[in-house]
């Protein structure tokens, strides 16, 4: 038996409310069309114009406007979602846990890993970026239970890489036994 499985590409911008009603129609085109695990990319709910942006708009863990619609959203649509990332409030009131969740078709969250490996750039001139200032790093890998799998992902400093995410889909989509990055 193969599942459909959804790589979700967007363009967000800097207000979260635009970004969740394109995340919405993305997700029900993609449930449309067979979905039974959709994954939104890493920042889906902001692209900010300046980095600290996305800490102003950061969620007590459990609940908030961009939780309660990813698992809202699962539920309605009836597959399992990965939330690319949802900024989750850390003890340094100046940093966020850049958290990706899982919810299941039922809209119960299952799962979630905070980003362990953050990204960095140290350009010529004044090309630079450094996730450590807004990002408090996680701690542990997550493997979590989808469908009839374990699906373990091991992240790289831009998120999960390509290899382990096709990996990780093909396991779901096949509901192999096992699958790491």
């Amino acid at each position: 038996m193969k599942t459909r499985v959804a790589a979700i590409q967007m363009v967000s911008a800097a207000e979260v409310a635009a970004n969740l009603a394109a995340a919405e129609r993305l997700i029900g085109e993609a449930a449309a069309q067979g979905a039974r695990l959709a994954a939104l990319p890493e920042n889906f709910y902001l692209i900010g114009r300046h980095e600290g942006d996305k800490v102003k708009v950061r969620e007590r863990d459990g609940r908030g406007p961009i939780q309660d619609f990813l698992a809202e959203a699962a539920r309605r649509h009836g597959l399992w979602l990965l939330g690319g990332t949802v900024p989750l409030e850390c003890a340094d009131a100046g940093r966020i846990l850049s958290a990706s969740l899982l919810y299941d078709d039922a809209g119960r969250r299952v799962a979630r890993y905070d980003k362990m490996h953050l990204f960095r750039f140290d350009g010529a001139g004044n090309e630079r970026y450094d996730e450590a200032r807004t990002l408090e790093p996680g701690a542990a890998a997550v493997a979590a239970p989808v469908a009839y799998s374990r699906c373990r992902c091991r992240a790289t400093q831009s998120g999960v890489s390509n290899a382990a995410w096709r990996r990780c889909s093909t396991a779901f989509a096949s509901f192999a036994s096992n699958c790491s990055g």
